[in-house]
């Protein structure tokens, strides 16, 4: 029996080792963590359960019956994260470059199933050099079974992708159906067909990085939710995400013990709203002042930097925070913003997380990029999914809401629970000066008229008091009581109950 012990802890170390020390020392010198490594930084100590650790391929083909290495290239299993479980896969670059055959499918669809059916989030790391090529069909064919199960599992269980790597070809489509995608920067590239092939194709020369890089997909393509340093500060990252999300669609969002104060006010944010209207602030200073200790875990920060997205707490309980950003671009929607803050809605939605919305919006971008680039139904995305959500949604206008994007960013015509605006809000079809120019066009030549009927739109409409009086607004509050106003409205809203009608699912303009 010792003889056999011994045996099973030798092949457990050979597992463990996976391409060997020559292969992860040159994972190291990548500036890259090994597979084991990555698992044992995000997982609680000692938590992890290992599945599959002696699969291997069965391909004969092109010699690849000599060529068995245990493990087949991913790492798979689950763990907790903070006491709460999640299930992960972790591709191994030191096995077969991470390359996915059919055994390697398999043992991420197996975490997948398990994931589903025991209700615990997703979390993938991906180091990979796409299918392996021995495999043909049968590495296509373990794709399509992985993509499958992201689709199933999308609004049921949270879905997260770590890219610490190489990720090509069909490694970036199961990514891309999860709920965030988070890159390293450096280290990690994504496309769907590599330098060489662009240049076969379209005769452009280009790097990896600039294909593919953190950079591009982070600030320009918006694939990626977020860049990171490292491998480390990526992993400890993941943990803090984590902390923010439900288990699965049947839970709540964890609730924490919060230390700070939920009657706490903030006099600085009276004077947050420069006295001219034109002049921006940042809209990141009040979500960290109205949120527990300050707290926002950002999504997409760099992408469509005229909106802000990301999680925080308020008393404890997990909210998602939605505002627009008067530094970038005056905080006008436009395409890449709608888009984003679209996903987020439909995200906390999907898993009964409160949405705050902040509001300081000018209204949509103008021209003919944004126009031609279809604006309107990317604009309709963000409509569709504020109008469409069932989670508590609190709104407060701090500034501007002009025209139809007043409408959409959780106006109460949309089911808005709690409405509420600053006294410095200006709620109207536009500013006041355009809407003088269009209803007194008569009166153009005339500065002194214009000048009052600037003045006389101002009075009427360039303040709160107007959609207060028809209902629209439910108050008009203090800045400084914000974080107090919004604790007691969500604590009313916790059992809300709103259903939409029966569908087998809604058609939003994609």
């Amino acid at each position: 029996m010792k003889e056999i012990l011994q045996e099973l802890e030798r092949k457990r170390e050979a597992a463990r080792l996976g391409g060997g020390e020559a292969r992860i020392e040159a994972q190291h010198a990548k500036g890259k963590l090994t597979a084991r490594e990555r698992i044992d930084l995000l997982l609680d100590e000692g938590s992890f359960e290992e599945l599959d650790m002696f699969v291997e391929h069965q391909c004969s083909d092109f010699g690849m019956a000599d060529k068995k290495m245990t493990g087949d290239g991913v790492v798979t299993g689950s763990g907790t994260v903070n006491g709460r479980p999640v299930y992960i896969f972790a591709k191994d670059f030191t096995v077969f470059g991470g390359s996915l055959s059919l055994a390697h499918a398999r043992k991420i669809m197996k975490v997948q199933d398990a994931a589903l059916k025991n209700g615990a989030p997703i979390i993938g790391l991906f180091d990979a050099g796409g299918a392996r090529i021995q495999e043909g069909v049968d590495a296509l064919g373990g794709y399509a079974e992985i993509f499958q199960r992201n689709v199933l599992a999308s609004g049921v269980i949270p879905q997260i992708s770590v890219i610490m790597g190489p990720c090509a070809g069909g490694d970036v489509y199961s990514p891309a159906m999860t709920d965030f995608i988070f890159m390293v920067k450096d280290t990690s590239y994504m496309y769907v067909t590599g330098p060489d092939v662009v240049k076969t194709v379209t005769n452009e020369e280009v790097s990896h990085e600039d294909l593919g890089g953190a950079s591009v997909h982070a600030k320009k393509s918006g694939v990626a939710d977020g860049a990171f340093e490292n491998d480390i500060e990526a992993l400890i990252q993941i943990r803090r995400l984590i902390d923010f999300l439900p288990l699965n669609n049947r839970e709540k969002a964890p609730r924490r013990p919060s230390y700070d104060d939920a009657e706490r006010g903030d006099e600085a944010l009276d004077t947050l709203v420069p006295p001219n209207p034109n002049k921006p602030y940042d809209m990141r200073e009040l979500i960290e002042k109205v949120a527990d200790e300050g707290d926002f875990f950002e999504i997409a920060k760099d992408y469509a930097t005229n909106i802000v997205v990301g999680f925080g707490r308020l008393d404890g309980e997990p909210v998602g925070f939605v505002a627009n950003q008067p530094m970038s671009l005056a905080g006008v929607l436009d395409i890449d913003a709608s888009k984003k803050a679209a996903r987020f809605v439909r995200f906390c939605d999907a898993f009964e997380i409160p949405v705050v919305t902040f509001v300081d919006v000018p209204g949509f971008l103008p021209g003919t990029k944004q126009e031609y680039g279809g604006l309107i139904k990317h604009g309709a995305k963000l409509l569709f999914a504020y109008a469409e959500a069932t989670v508590p949604k609190l709104t407060v206008i701090t500034r501007k809401a002009y025209g139809g994007a007043y409408d959409v960013m959780a106006s109460k015509h949309l089911r808005g629970d709690v409405n509420y605006a600053w006294p410095t809000a200006e709620i109207a079809v536009m500013g006041a000066k355009g809407a003088a120019e269009i209803i007194f066009r008569k009166d153009l030549g005339d500065e002194e008229k214009m000048a009052e009927h600037v003045k006389d739109y101002e009075d009427r409409f360039a303040n709160p008091f107007v959609a207060a009086s028809r209902g629209y607004i439910d108050d008009v509050i203090m800045p400084h009581s914000t974080r107090r106003r919004l604790i007691k409205a969500l604590k009313k809203l916790r059992n809300k109950q709103l259903t939409n009608p029966w569908k087998k699912h809604d058609n939003i303009p994609l």
